[in-house]
């Protein structure tokens, strides 16, 4: 199987993320919602927090130029994977945006990059919400873990790595918030059990 053609399945789950990214931006900006932090937003979040993600998405940028371009060093960090589990990868991926893209559309103007409420923020219970409390983060889990597959490269894996430890925090913290400022959400969690897949945490 030539490696130009999973290359090219990385760049069409990319696209995909893209094109989810691009719904929220569209979704908020016919809310009269903002799209890119206010200070209130990076507070809330954690200067901390705010910061390592900013230089993650830098890092991410570099990355994906490398990969590119595709360098010898670049080359050097491959893994030897079978084409199954690289096939494998690309299902999740898909899978997954079609998660993503689902609860996107259900949560609308009330999506935010930062750990912050939209002014009368609604509780969404429906779709994936009634089965698990984050599927957005479930769904970048997946394409974490996809594009790490697909790729078969150690600086994927260790991208996927950093997103997976960030996602805890980041739940947790979100729920906290959660909590204090959307009424019915400790009812929430008592019917939706599980934060990120059926019978997982």
């Amino acid at each position: 199987m030539p490696d130009s053609l999973f290359h090219a399945l990385f760049w069409v789950l990319l696209a995909g993320l893209l094109a989810i990214r691009a719904l929220s931006a569209l979704q908020l900006r016919r809310a009269g919602e903002r799209f890119l932090p206010d200070t209130q937003a990076v507070r809330q979040e954690g200067t901390a927090a705010f910061v390592a993600r900013l230089l993650a998405f830098f890092l991410l940028i570099g990355v994906l130029v490398a990969f590119a371009i595709n360098p010898p060093w670049m080359q050097h960090l491959d893994l030897p994977l079978a084409p199954a589990l690289r096939w494998a990868g690309f299902a999740l991926g898909l899978g997954s945006l079609v998660i993503a893209g689902w609860a996107q559309t259900l949560l609308g103007r009330q999506w935010s990059a930062q750990v912050a409420l939209r002014a009368d923020h609604q509780l969404i219970r429906r779709g994936p919400y009634a089965r698990v409390r984050h599927p957005m983060y479930a769904a970048l889990a997946g394409v974490s873990i996809a594009l790490a597959l697909l790729t078969a490269n150690w600086l994927f894996v260790g991208f996927g790595l950093l997103v997976l430890t960030f996602l805890p925090v980041r739940i947790l913290r979100e729920e906290k918030m959660m909590l204090e400022g959307v009424p019915g959400y400790a009812d929430y969690t008592r019917a939706v059990r599980y934060r990120l897949l059926p019978r997982i945490w």
